[in-house]
């Protein structure tokens, strides 16, 4: 337990400095600005971009290891789904952004600096697919969904150009293809060039942890969502299980890869879900509760997954 209190406690510990800075000192939202954009146009693309580009290509083409992954993603998104509206009579506006909530781990700002602390830069490669491939159906359906409710009247194929650019266009999803070319074509930058991106890489879990406790703080709990009681064990504890069976049903991945889904599965809900009730205005209040009491419980249940993966107690493959 040492370990990996050693693993979880500066990582949880940072977030915990940006939420207490936060509380402690009076500064306007805006002031985050600037910290955002470094982490998302400059700490984390250069982190994927150093991780990818060493990689060999072979590895960055396992198709089945993405379908799976972001497929069992969806089926807990489904799932989530289908209680809000079928269940809880929630409009699908609601249930989508419920859907997220259980579904879109914070696997942006804590994926890639816990999964390379815990298990090495094994984990890069399944960091960035799970990353890129994810994000990349979320930025789909997110829109689309919300398309479907009526609340939005654009053609359908200003729809798709708009869902299109914000894939492609996505500096984490730049980066990563960036870093595909370059270890296609066997390439690393000059050497300045490449401390340059290090230098930036190295800053890039410090930065997005400490602006995620900043984020927490400023958006306080004003009511606890009923659908909290469903929601967190699900994100929490059915997501990563579901992972784990899924992968093992398949056979034949590297034992990092598959501890390293699992352990994004297991990742608190995004603060991006937040951003995205935020830009349709639904269902935000409980958006924002449901990002912070899932961040705070996943000490408990992220620390208790490190241990059965260091302690070997959760084997790579469950159907060996």
């Amino acid at each position: 337990m040492t370990e990996i209190a050693g693993l979880v406690l500066p990582f949880f510990g940072l977030i915990f400095l940006g939420y207490l800075t936060a509380r402690l000192v009076d500064h306007p939202g805006e002031a985050m600005g600037w910290l955002n954009t470094f982490i998302v146009y400059l700490a984390l693309p250069a982190l994927f971009f150093k991780l990818v580009s060493r990689t060999p290509v072979e590895e960055l083409t396992r198709a089945d290891f993405i379908l799976t992954s972001v497929g069992t993603t969806y089926v807990v998104f489904a799932l989530i789904f289908s209680v809000g509206l079928f269940l809880r009579r929630n409009t699908i506006a609601e249930a989508t952004i419920q859907g997220f909530a259980a579904a879109y781990g914070n696997i942006g700002y804590m994926g890639p600096g816990l999964a390379l602390l815990a298990l090495g830069e094994a984990a890069a490669v399944p960091v960035a697919l799970i990353f890129c491939f994810e994000n990349a159906a979320h930025f789909t359906v997110a829109p689309a969904m919300m398309a479907a409710t009526g609340g939005r009247k654009e053609p359908p194929a200003t729809l798709a150009l708009g869902i299109m650019r914000r894939i492609v266009l996505h500096p984490f999803i730049l980066s990563t293809l960036a870093g595909v070319a370059a270890a296609f074509l066997a390439v690393q930058p000059p050497v300045p060039v490449q401390r340059l991106i290090d230098y930036l890489a190295q800053a890039a879990a410090p930065c997005a942890l400490f602006a995620m406790g900043v984020t927490l703080a400023l958006r306080p709990i004003k009511r606890i969502p009923v659908e909290i009681g469903y929601i967190v064990p699900v994100k929490l504890i059915l997501h990563p299980v579901l992972m784990y069976v899924a992968l093992s049903l398949g056979g034949g991945y590297d034992p990092v890869w598959v501890q390293t889904a699992v352990l994004l599965a297991s990742l608190p809900t995004a603060t991006n879900v937040f951003v995205i009730a935020h830009q349709y205005h639904v269902w935000q209040e409980r958006a924002s509760a449901t990002i912070l009491i899932t961040t705070l419980l996943s000490v408990a249940s992220v620390t208790g997954l490190l241990f059965l993966i260091r302690s070997g107690a959760l084997p790579a493959d469950l159907f060996p």
